[in-house]
């Protein structure tokens, strides 16, 4: 532990118990008090509630879309400064410290509660809609055309690739780091601790914490909505369901009584069972696909995707001077938000899994595993659609009719359909019930000041209040209930991309100050008198 951040304050220190629970006061009642207001009061002002939130949400867009893409732009950088420097031998919890889980199911958690349930919504909905031009195509070309194609793949990896996980990256880097290496509180308020020191347990660090408990909330809301949809769509598809609120709500009470008892057995006999269940299934899935689209096929486009998104990815990156502007707000900068909303959850759960790993091994895992998984991903999934689009097969010829559809009926054209549907919308549900309840453990710890070992009641709590603000979004936006979850994860999202640009300063100045004292202390030890037997 570096003496410069060393601290007298004890992890839940502030707490106070009520109604069972072990919560930290002020974090939890601020928190849970603003989303029970946002609740009630979307309930009771439907109509006003969904006209603020669209305003708000193409307020936010117009007037920080360049400082979306500075920004996050500037993380991936950080991160890739970070993996060459010295400071990337520095292990997670000290020189002595092991990992708790096996590789495999590390990397198959992190994936499973960063992207999961996003990967399956839209790996065919995304694709299509840039290709056919649904909702305007990358650099405003010709939709249904080569290059529409070509930039439909690269524009969907670039939003799911490295920039996502860069985001994640520092997040739950500086996370580990202060809490392992400097024996803080794993909150995200112990990140700024090098730039506010003390003030971290008072009223500046509660509104961080505060802050992050919204974004995440909202985030996750977000996602749990677009699961339900999915679901939903699926299960009309298949069995005639009807495709309607009321079966949405009942399919988010159904995944949170399961996403509740699964918080209850905690992290090695919920979350780790479910995240490497459904990589299990994914992957299954994946290898059908492959398999009935022949090899050398599914090799071709995973190719094609990997060249066109290397070839783009520093146009896409830039956001000066774009003819496509409106797009660019629409999809990457509603990304970039997405994620900066889900850099806490992420961020705070991957670090919870990674005690043990080198800064630089957990860096290039985090970067470079989920994106090459995202490409193959994409590449089969996508491409499989466009070119059903393009031969004129099925309802996909006609283009995006549903984006909550789309995976399925791309799924319809291939052999099984029956089969391949269900099994999608069980991994979309337990893709779902894995970013729930690891999104609510990690909520539960920043409420609770830091502590893992929380109430069970807390931890339900935190469950069903996810559920219910997914249930309100998705009733206050009627039939444009897409861009009411997006309007919430946009809202929180861009004001807490702030928070990770301070947190990237005092990570740097943590590791800095950590790596020379640690080479200060190995010199020293080096140049000490050995003693002699004898």
């Amino acid at each position: 532990m570096t003496k410069q951040f060393e601290s007298d304050y004890l992890t839940g220190q502030d707490n106070v118990r009520v109604w069972g629970m072990d919560v930290h006061n002020p974090v939890f009642f601020v928190s849970a008090s603003l989303i029970l207001t946002f609740v009630i009061t979307t309930l009771l002002f439907t109509q006003t509630a969904n006209e603020l939130l669209g305003i708000a949400r193409a307020w936010s867009l117009i007037n920080f879309d360049g400082f979306m893409m500075i920004t996050v732009n500037g993380l991936l950088l950080f991160c890739v400064v970070l993996i060459v420097l010295p400071v990337g031998t520095i292990r997670l919890g000290g020189e002595n410290a092991t990992p708790e889980f096996s590789r495999l199911s590390w990397l198959a958690m992190l994936f499973a509660a960063g992207m999961g349930i996003g990967l399956m919504f839209w790996g065919v909905a995304e694709p299509m809609a840039y290709f056919t031009g649904w909702a305007g195509t990358p650099f405003n070309v010709a939709p249904w055309s080569n290059e529409a194609a070509e930039l439909a793949m690269a524009a969907t990896v670039y939003h799911w690739g490295l920039h996502a996980w860069a985001i994640y990256g520092v997040a739950a880097l500086a996370l580990a780091f202060f809490a392992y290496n400097c024996g803080l509180p794993l909150t995200l308020r112990s990140a700024f601790y090098p730039l506010l020191g003390e003030h971290c347990w008072r009223w500046p660090g509660h509104v961080i914490d505060t802050f992050a408990v919204l974004a995440t909330m909202f985030g996750l809301a977000t996602s749990l909505g677009l699961g339900a949809s999915q679901v939903n769509a699926g299960l009309s598809l298949l069995l005639g369901v009807e495709d309607g609120f009321a079966i949405k709500l009942a399919i988010i009470s159904v995944v949170t009584g399961i996403a509740s008892l699964s918080v209850i057995r905690g992290l090695n006999g919920g979350v780790k069972l479910l995240s490497n269940l459904n990589m299990v299934i994914a992957a299954l899935l994946l290898l059908f696909i492959i398999v009935v689209s022949s090899f050398p096929q599914a090799l071709d486009w995973v190719f094609y995707t990997s060249t066109h998104y290397a070839s783009n990815f520093i146009s896409l990156s830039d956001w000066t001077a774009r003819d496509d502007a409106q797009w660019m707000q629409d999809w990457t900068v509603f990304y970039w938000a997405w994620w900066v909303s889900w850099s806490p959850f992420v961020g705070l759960f991957i670090a919870r899994i990674s005690k043990g790993r080198t800064v630089r091994e957990f860096l290039l895992a985090v970067l470079c595993v989920p994106t090459l998984v995202t490409i193959v991903w994409m590449s089969i999934f996508g491409m499989n659609a466009i070119a059903q689009a393009q031969a004129g097969i099925g309802s996909l010829a006609d283009g995006v009719s549903s984006i909550s559809l789309a995976t399925f009926q791309m799924l319809e054209n291939l052999p099984m359909a029956e089969l391949t549907t269900s099994v999608g919308i069980v991994l979309v549900l337990i893709f779902f019930i894995t970013s729930s309840d690891s999104g609510s453990m990690v909520i539960d710890s920043i409420t609770a000041g830091g502590k893992f070992d929380s109430p069970i009641p807390q931890r339900i709590f935190w469950v069903v209040l996810q559920g219910l603000i997914a249930s309100v979004l998705l009733y206050g936006g009627g039939k444009d209930a897409l861009s009411a979850l997006q309007a919430g994860t946009i809202i929180t999202g861009i004001p807490f991309t702030l928070v990770l640009i301070f947190v990237s300063f005092s990570l740097l100045k943590g590791l800095l100050s950590y790596h020379k004292a640690s080479h200060r202390r190995s010199h020293t030890i080096n140049r000490s008198p050995s003693t002699k037997a004898g």
